[in-house]
């Protein structure tokens, strides 16, 4: 008897063992997945904060809360389950449409550098003037529904990562992936449009020091937001390019991907000590540049071909 209960003891043990090496490989494999969509994070968070801004201050946190609940929404209800399907009957189809969000994430990085070039933006970066319920609730609609965009991308790329994993893996490696993005992304959205608040709070502080940090704070986050909207241009381009050669590449046409791995490999391999960074950043520029040529052509058979045509 007491040799049963050792045995069972032993066999639980076991269990345990293998139950925590589980999570620790769904917990990896999900820390994977969400560096491979680090580019669409940066564009979330860099295009999330416009929808705050001439928000009366009370108002910006409440209304990230219910844009971050949109998203957890669109990840988890509508996103995740044709994800897991389409992995589990088709993933013939993942690299495609995989290509497909690419290629948008070319376009809207190119079209944003067309539109800083030419003028011709679209007035999307302009403050939100918002002065009742109705109108928070175009706001945060329009927010969830370009979310949905993102969300998409992100969830896609992860999954494009964990087709390997049992399906059990796939959908909790993908749930953490869907909560862990979503609360970086909106908590730093809430950091970021509060921050000059936080400034201003310092500013009367009767410490020196402190008011010195408010008012840096106040002019820094115009130049902050800047930063941030540049970064997610760059990490556009930069994905979805990297997006489409990889793609490419597992369908069949090597020579694209080919060249950028063999220039990658010639300047790791010429330049001794900083080779890893220095090939990694060969990788990026190219990536960056066939997303920018990919996404010019999106563009000018969008915009500047229609327009040319509409003023004959």
């Amino acid at each position: 008897m007491a040799g049963g209960i050792v045995a069972l003891l032993d066999d639980v043990a076991a269990l345990a063992r293998l139950a925590a090496a589980s999570i620790d490989d769904v917990g990896a494999a999900a820390g994977r997945a969400s560096a491979k969509a680090a580019g669409v994070v940066v564009d979330d968070a860099a295009v999330t904060p416009r929808y705050v801004q001439g928000l009366k201050p009370e108002r910006e946190l409440a209304i990230i809360g219910k844009i971050a609940r949109g998203s957890i929404i669109n990840k988890l209800v509508f996103i995740l389950p044709a994800a897991l399907l389409l992995s589990q009957f088709a993933p013939w189809l993942l690299t495609p449409i995989l290509m497909l969000g690419g290629t948008y994430l070319c376009f809207e990085g190119a079209e944003k550098i067309w539109e800083k070039v030419s003028g011709h933006g679209h007035g999307t970066d302009e403050p939100a003037s918002i002065s009742g319920p109705e109108q928070e609730k175009s706001v945060i609609s329009g927010a969830v529904r370009t979310d949905f965009i993102l969300s998409a991308e992100i969830m896609v790329i992860s999954l494009n990562e964990v087709t390997d994993e049992p399906f059990l893996s796939r959908a909790a490696i993908l749930v953490i992936v869907a909560l862990g993005i979503t609360a970086l992304v909106y908590g730093v959205v809430g950091l970021i449009v509060k921050m000059d608040d936080i400034g201003l709070a310092l500013t009367e502080r009767a410490s020196t020091m402190a008011q010195t940090v408010g008012r840096g704070l106040v002019r820094g986050m115009p130049i902050v937001l800047a930063t941030l909207a540049t970064v997610g241009i760059a990490a556009m381009l930069w994905v979805g390019g990297h997006i489409l050669l990889v793609g490419a590449d597992d369908l069949g046409w090597h020579g694209p991907y080919g060249i950028v791995h063999d220039l990658e490999d010639a300047v790791h391999d010429a330049t001794a000590g900083a080779g890893a960074v220095l090939g990694w950043l060969t990788n990026t520029l190219a990536s960056a540049l066939v997303g920018l040529v990919v996404g010019a052509v999106v563009v000018a058979v969008m915009h500047v071909v229609p327009r040319k045509t509409a003023t004959h």
